[in-house]
Formats: C-alpha cells, sequence, structure tokens
C-alpha cells in the first residue's frame, strides 16, 4: 500500500517514513503543488496532509483533490485544535485530523481506520477473477477455495493487478505504485515477484491468469472469458 506526506517539514516527514515505511511505500512532496501533482498522477492508499505548507494552504490542497475527484483518505497533521478548524476541514473533505505533537503509534491507527472507513464504502472487501478471491480487509487470498500465503508486497502487487484486470501494467507504473522510490530497488524486481505470484496462484492450477505482454509489462486476465 502506498501513502503520500505532504509536508514541508523534514524532520517530522523523517520521523513519519521511519514509522510507516514498515507497512507502507511511502512518497513525499514538500509543497502543496507537487503533493497535488503526485495525487493527481499516483494512486494512494492515503495521504497525510500538513496544513501550513509553503506555497498554498493545507485547507486548498484538500479542497483542490476533492474538486479533482480524488476519495483516497486524506488525514490532516496540524497544531491547531480548535473545534471550528475540524469542522470546517472535515466538512472540507477531511477523512480524520490528528493534533500535533502525535505518536507514530496514533499515526498508524488511524491511517488503518480511515482505510476501513474507505474500504466500507465499496460493495464489498472482496476482489474476484475466475476462482481467485484477494480480500483487501483480512489481507487473505484463496484460488480454488485454497488458502495461498503471500508476503506484503506480493499481496500489494496482486491486489494492484486485480483492480486493474486486463488493463496492461508497465514495469514502471508497478514499480512507482508498490515501491517507494528511495528504496534501493535490484533491477528485476518486478520481474522477481511476479514469479513469485505466479508459482502461488498460477502454476499449480490449471488456468494461468498472469499474462506477459512482452516488451511492456504484465496483466491479469480473466482467461476463460477471452
Amino acid at each position: 500500500m502506498r501513502v503520500l506526506i505532504i509536508d514541508d517539514n523534514k524532520q517530522v516527514v523523517a520521523s513519519l517514513q521511519r514509522g510507516l515505511k514498515p507497512s507502507y511505500a511511502v512518497d513525499v512532496a514538500l509543497t502543496g503543488q507537487d503533493g497535488i501533482l503526485r495525487a493527481e498522477s499516483t494512486q494512494y492508499d492515503a495521504i497525510l496532509l500538513d496544513l501550513n505548507l509553503p506555497d498554498i494552504s493545507g485547507e486548498d490542497v484538500c479542497a483542490s483533490l476533492r474538486f479533482s475527484g480524488i476519495t483516497t483518505p486524506i488525514l490532516i497533521l496540524t497544531g491547531r485544535d480548535v473545534v471550528q478548524d475540524k469542522v470546517e476541514l472535515l466538512d472540507m473533505g477531511a477523512d480524520d485530523y490528528i493534533t500535533k505533537p502525535f505518536s507514530l503509534e496514533e499515526i498508524r491507527a488511524r491511517i488503518r481506520v480511515a482505510l476501513r472507513h474507505h474500504a466500507s464504502k465499496m460493495i464489498s472487501n472482496t476482489l474476484t477473477l475466475q476462482d481467485l478471491e484477494l480480500d483487501t480487509g483480512a489481507r487473505t487470498v484463496r484460488r480454488a477455495n485454497k488458502p495461498i500465503e503471500l508476503r506484503r508486497k506480493e499481496f500489494d502487487l496482486l491486489e494492484y493487478m486485480m483492480r486493474n484486470q486486463g488493463q496492461t501494467l508497465t514495469r514502471p507504473m508497478i514499480l512507482e505504485h508498490i515501491w517507494d522510490m528511495n528504496e534501493n530497488l535490484w533491477a528485476n524486481v518486478v520481474d522477481v515477484h511476479i514469479k513469485h505470484l505466479r508459482d502461488k496462484i498460477d502454476r499449480p492450477y490449471d488456468s494461468q491468469l498472469i499474462k506477459t505482454v512482452h516488451g511492456v509489462g504484465y496483466k491479469l486476465e480473466d482467461t476463460k472469458g477471452a
């Protein structure tokens, strides 16, 4: 899962990155405009937004993202603790309001709550393709009604592919969504994780769902509907 931090306080950003990276890929924007551009060009699971930015206000960033139709949960980070401010931000489209100073445990818990609330707005937490089922809430995978154990990045990759069934996903697209660009990644990290997924969800079964689009990338495809 991928989180965007929009905050120009490098000390706060570094602390958040350390606290979130064990569970999330983390991107950072130091200005409001950069945050808007990143949020509009990349699919994030949550956005942590500071109100005091050097170019435009966090309120304007929040309003702009909602006006653009972006539904990603937005959690506001601020030193202001005034009830009216909270009400206005929630009315503007923010999902939560976290007052500084905060603990990393609180941030992680608030993100989990925001993700659950966001998921509950969907018809179902379960993504399906033929006999493959992925539960985004429980983070479980089954095929032919048999449980499949996946590592975190493998699960995130499969979820991304299942949310984009039939669409060719290039290696840069997969890298951008699944991995933090500041991580030290080996050149074939996408291909290695695709191989691991194939070994677990494809090779033991009759139909192969993961397709290679030569020279481009990969896609998850309904073979029975093809």
